[in-house]
């Protein structure tokens, strides 16, 4: 349990130290997923921490080798990592891809 508060922590310091740096182009929502249990179920929300992507009212799909396109479900600790994620988000978004190519390989050979 200690873990994966560890875990979450982890994420939310990042998410909070970048939304003043990308506020131009994303918005940060935290979401309680035991509000939300529909939510939950379309989205497969499971972990204790995922990051997913909306542009327009639309779920954005980012391919970061993991398999998994539509959510990140582990804590990244390096904030300009994250932030170089969510641009390349937010210009796929706007040319209407629905997914978008992340700027670099998540896959398991690399430590994440």
């Amino acid at each position: 349990m200690m873990v994966k508060l560890i875990y979450i922590f982890q994420m939310d310091e990042v998410l909070a130290s970048v939304a003043e740096k990308i506020k131009n182009f994303a918005v940060i929502y935290v979401v309680d997923i035991t509000e939300v249990p529909d939510f939950n179920t379309m989205y497969e929300l499971y972990d204790p921490s995922t990051v997913m992507f909306f542009f327009r009212n639309k779920h954005i799909m980012i391919d970061l080798g993991t398999g998994n396109n539509n959510k990140i479900n582990w804590a990244l600790k390096d904030k300009q990592e994250f932030i170089d994620i969510v641009e390349t988000v937010y210009r796929g978004a706007r040319k209407g891809r629905g997914l978008v190519i992340a700027p670099k390989d998540y896959s398991t050979k690399y430590r994440y």
